[in-house]
């Protein structure tokens, strides 16, 4: 239950499968760089002065225990390589249904909404056994996320959405930390990881109150900065419909194409001008400034949930 290691405890099923590479991997570094090293200092002791031998016969060999030490070891070590790549990848890739929580980190302090509403600093409450996907960004500087117990970590970094998965199957409390020096309170940047089980999640997150869904927030936001003016269907300004936008292959005004993910939409409210859409005039203001990265992430929510049909 506690992996490889007996101070980190292991949380998660990648944990266990990370502690088990490392360890067979050092395991393996070690049968192969032990006797070299054991050899090396024999051998400097016994033939520290030199010794009379007889150079005149040809050296004995054996072609295939030479290749044998060679290649052995690569296909071994190769083996590791394809193990740890596909680990890598697999965390990448987070599984269908998996729980979103969006995650704003500033100094010095992480804030994680649930998607039900539910905020909170410092600490994020998870049921067991449920996949969660984190989408991050940071208000100021670059900060990174790190909890030992599930060995994940993930650079979390200004103006950029980074995105990190992980199912916790042990519950538990396990520290959190910042792993990237991000300013003079940096070591106090941390927080804990609750893992609970499913009912246990469910009551706090009724205990925990809420207002209102991300995607709930966002609208709201929507119609009081008034965006329904321009991109409303009735609207008399001609700007890009929202409807479906999310997912869509969007043509921008040089002729490129980009995919309107959560990237996409939150550069279009904060730098609009950076990416104008084919068709349509460069008269949308900036939003820099007046929403910070929390509001944005509530109306990226909100566009995301929008119904998707034939556009334009």
């Amino acid at each position: 239950m506690i992996g490889l290691f007996p101070f980190a405890p292991a949380a998660s099923a990648h944990a266990r499968h990370l502690d088990t590479l490392i360890g067979g991997f050092s395991v393996l570094v070690a049968l192969l760089a032990g006797p070299v090293i054991v050899l090396i200092f024999a051998f400097a002791v016994r033939y520290r002065r030199g010794k009379r031998v007889n150079r005149t016969r040809a050296e004995d060999r054996n072609v295939w225990l030479e290749v044998s030490w060679s290649v052995i070891p690569f296909l071994l070590i190769l083996g590791f390589f394809v193990v740890a790549a596909r680990m890598y990848f697999a965390l990448r890739e987070p599984p269908p249904g998996a729980m979103p929580i969006t995650v704003v980190a500033k100094q010095w302090m992480w804030k994680f909404q649930h998607p039900t509403g539910q905020a909170e600093i410092n600490r994020l409450h998870v049921p067991v056994g449920q996949p969660v996907r984190l989408t991050m960004t940071s208000q100021d500087v670059i900060h990174s996320l790190y909890v030992p117990a599930l060995r994940i970590k993930q650079d979390v970094l200004p103006g950029r959405y980074t995105e990190l998965w992980f199912t916790a199957d042990r519950p538990g409390t396990y520290h959190l930390f910042c792993a990237e020096f991000c300013g003079t309170d940096h070591a106090a940047m941390g927080g804990g990881l609750i893992a609970m089980a499913p009912g246990d999640y469910a009551r706090w997150l009724a205990d925990a109150g809420g207002g209102g869904s991300l995607a709930a927030q966002g609208a709201a936001l929507y119609a009081r900065l008034g965006c329904g003016s321009c991109h409303g269907a009735s609207a008399a300004v001609r700007a890009p419909p929202l409807d479906g936008l999310f997912g869509a292959t969007v043509t921008l005004a040089d002729g490129t194409t980009r995919r309107a993910d959560e990237q996409y939409l939150r550069d279009a409210i904060l730098d609009p001008n950076a990416q104008i859409t084919a068709g349509y005039p460069a008269i949308m203001p900036t939003y820099r400034g007046v929403v910070d990265e929390a509001a944005a992430m509530a109306l990226v929510a909100y566009l995301r949930s929008l119904p998707k049909g034939a556009r334009p």
